[in-house]
C-alpha cells in the first residue's frame, strides 16, 4: 500500500513502537513478537502487525521482529535517519523548556533555531548551541538551515500570526502548543499539543469512572482539543481491548528517552 494511504493513527503509533524498540535494544533484547509488543504496549497484536505491514514485511513467522532491523526501518519511514532541523518560536518558560528537552538527543530531530519578539529575550543563550533570534530573522534562518518543521510556544493571541510567518518562511509542518485552533493553507499540516485538554479529560475519568483502566499510549489519535478520532487504518482488525494493568505490565519508558 502506498504511504499516502496510511492513516494518521498509524503514523502516530510508529514513534511509540520506535521508543519501545529502543528500550528493548538497550536491554540487549534482539527479537520481539507482535504478541509481546501488544502485551507491553496494551495494543492489539494484530493492529501492530497491520500497522507495520503498511510499509513492508519486517517480521519472520515463528520468530518475530529483529529489533535493530525494525528500529532502522521505522527510523527510515519517519525520516529520522537524517538531520531534521526544527524552528521554535517563543522563548518563554515553555519554549525554553522545550529547547532544553533532552529527548531529542536520541533522534536526528533538533531544535536548531529559537525566535522571540521580546527584545529582552533576544540574544539570550538557552543551551550551548542555541541563542534566541529576533522574530524578524525567521525567514533568513529558516532558509539558511533548510527548516521545514516549526514549534509554536507563544500565547494564543499571537499563535496565528506566528503560523503565518512560518508558512511564508517555508515551514510546512507545525506543532502548536498554544490553546488556539489555527487556520493553515493547503499543504501545511498543524498538530496540537493541548496539555489542559488532556488534564480535563483525566479529571472527567477520575470523577465519572468507578475505576480507571489503563489505556494504551497513542492508541487513539487526538483532535486539537483532545477529542479522539477513529483509526481509519484499522480495517478488519478487532477493536483494541481495554484492561487494567498491573505495575509490571508496562515497560518503564522515561520521558527523556522518547524517540
Amino acid at each position: 500500500m502506498a504511504h499516502g494511504e496510511v492513516s494518521d493513527a498509524v503514523v502516530r503509533r510508529l514513534p511509540l513502537y520506535l521508543r519501545y524498540l529502543r528500550m528493548l535494544e538497550r536491554q540487549g533484547i534482539r527479537t520481539v513478537s507482535s504478541f509481546q509488543m501488544g502485551e507491553d504496549l496494551l495494543l492489539n497484536p494484530a493492529q501492530i502487525r497491520k500497522d507495520l505491514a503498511f510499509f513492508g514485511e519486517f517480521g519472520r513467522k515463528g520468530i518475530g521482529y529483529d529489533v535493530p532491523y525494525l528500529i532502522e526501518k521505522i527510523r527510515h519511514i519517519l525520516h529520522l535517519d537524517r538531520c531534521v532541523p526544527i524552528a521554535l518560536v517563543g522563548a518563554g518558560n515553555l519554549g525554553t523548556a522545550l529547547a532544553r528537552y533532552n529527548a531529542f538527543q536520541e533522534t536526528h530531530m533538533r531544535i536548531t533555531a529559537v525566535f522571540d519578539r521580546d527584545p529582552q529575550k533576544v540574544g539570550q543563550r538557552l543551551t550551548e548551541d542555541l541563542v534566541v533570534h529576533g522574530i524578524d530573522e525567521l525567514d533568513r534562518v529558516v532558509r539558511e538551515q533548510g527548516i521545514r518543521i516549526g514549534i509554536i510556544a507563544v500565547p494564543r493571541e499571537s499563535a496565528q500570526e506566528v503560523l503565518d510567518r512560518m508558512v511564508r518562511a517555508g515551514i510546512r509542518a507545525v506543532l502548536n502548543f498554544a490553546p488556539q485552533i489555527l487556520k493553515a493553507p493547503p499543504g501545511v499540516r498543524v498538530h496540537y499539543a493541548d496539555i489542559t485538554a488532556e488534564l480535563a479529560a483525566l479529571a472527567y475519568y477520575l470523577h465519572c469512572s468507578p475505576s480507571l483502566p489503563a489505556r494504551s499510549p497513542q492508541a487513539e489519535t487526538h483532535s486539537a482539543f483532545g477529542a479522539s478520532s477513529s483509526d481509519e487504518g484499522s480495517g478488519s482488525v478487532p477493536a483494541e481491548e481495554t484492561r487494567s494493568a498491573s505495575p509490571g505490565d508496562l515497560p518503564h519508558i522515561p520521558p527523556s528517552e522518547e524517540g
